[in-house]
């Protein structure tokens, strides 16, 4: 039975944490962290857009829907 340290490649993986360079490593940090901000302010914008069309199509037809009740209201006036 071998041990589990026999069966990683742990002098692959040294090699691999040996070469990453640090200053390419932030940077993506960062450009990941901007990228996230970016995305979520959009979707924020978006959602925040579509609240206040749907908020002004509503007024638009309660609006005309008063208009339409109060032009019925006249004609019946007017009749009796």
């Amino acid at each position: 039975m071998t041990s589990i340290t026999s069966r990683v490649p742990v002098d692959r993986i040294s090699q691999r944490a040996h070469a990453a360079k640090p200053g390419r490593t932030a940077l993506v940090v960062i450009a990941s962290v901007l990228f996230g901000v970016g995305w979520l302010a959009y979707k924020l914008c978006a959602v925040a857009w579509l609240a206040l069309v749907w908020c002004g199509s509503a007024v638009i037809e309660g609006w005309q829907g008063a208009r339409k009740g109060e032009a019925v209201r006249r004609v019946r006036a007017s009749r009796a």
